[in-house]
């Protein structure tokens, strides 16, 4: 079974008047099956992706930097917790960030807009490598096993973006690795654009759904259409 969310853009208002629920309502798929889900995959494919990471945060410290980035991330409830990734951006990236932004006027509106940047003159040669490859994101296996993450959900967002978020929908799930938004055409969107594919997935979320959005994963890393 797939499912599409290529109509989400056409449906913004009905998602939005369908969606008024309690955002701390109980979700028994994630705590039954989903998180079964879960912890079988990570520990099914462990013998494959704790090499990588190895193999990944060794060449990262050859270039003389620490391979691993800590950042404090909006999780279930509003709940902060501490993100793992990937280091891909040179030290000090927030005023490196800050500088760039105040003498480059475009670059300054597209990150009002979308919370990103098309070029983001921050990440290192093999950030960019990794971020293209989503492979930056393994660490996060490691969030999911805490009970922090799931493999599908909401992308996970920054304290200071919940100001820019409309809705309930991304607190009453664990934040994913993959979801919806994930797998779609991320890079063109708008950051609070979001909120309609974390409603839908809401209302929505199974096994079967879950299933396919990873398999979809497999694609878009494959293709290398990541961000």
């Amino acid at each position: 079974m797939s499912i599409s969310f290529d109509y989400l853009e056409a449906t913004t208002d009905a998602i939005a008047v369908s969606v008024q629920h309690d955002f701390q309502r109980d979700h028994p798929y994630q705590d039954g099956a989903k998180r079964m889900l879960d912890l079988g995959l990570i520990l099914l494919f462990s013998p494959l992706w704790i090499p990588i990471v190895g193999l990944i945060a060794g060449t990262i410290a050859l270039q003389g930097q620490w391979p691993i980035f800590l950042q404090d991330r909006v999780g279930r409830g509003g709940r902060v917790f501490t993100m793992i990734k990937f280091r891909t951006m040179v030290n000090d990236p927030e005023r490196f960030l800050e500088v760039h932004l105040r003498s480059n006027p475009h670059a300054a509106q597209e990150w009002r807009v979308k919370q990103k940047l098309t070029n983001d003159p921050r990440v290192t040669p093999i950030g960019r490598i990794l971020r293209r490859s989503s492979l930056d994101e393994l660490p996060q296996l490691i969030n999911v096993l805490m009970g922090d993450m799931s493999l599908v959900g909401p992308r996970p967002m920054l304290a200071n973006q919940r100001v820019l978020y409309p809705g309930n929908a991304y607190y009453r799930m664990r934040p994913g690795i993959t979801g919806p938004w994930q797998v779609s055409k991320r890079n063109q969107s708008e950051f609070a654009a979001r909120s309609r594919f974390d409603a839908i997935y809401d209302l929505r979320q199974g096994l079967f759904v879950d299933l396919s959005l990873i398999a979809r994963t497999f694609v878009v890393v494959w293709r290398q259409t990541g961000c």
